[in-house]
């Protein structure tokens, strides 16, 4: 199916979840955010949400900077 990750089209399995779609394009272990169709999804929710056909996913990273 097809879903928007980041702005970027992507093809992933049904069923993928909110987990494994920000897996693919984030290696950080904390600092990661996630909204679903201009919605946040709790991080405790991530494993429990499935992606649907159409569905736009951001995948905001924290930096520090100075």
């Amino acid at each position: 199916m097809k879903v928007i990750v980041n702005g970027e089209p992507r093809e992933v399995p049904e069923g993928t979840s909110v987990a494994q779609a920000v897996a693919t394009v984030s290696a950080a272990g904390s600092g990661v955010a996630a909204a679903l169709n201009d919605e946040v999804v709790r991080r405790s929710a991530w494993d429990d949400t499935p992606l649907r056909e159409a569905d736009r996913l951001e995948v905001l990273t924290a930096v520090q900077g100075g």
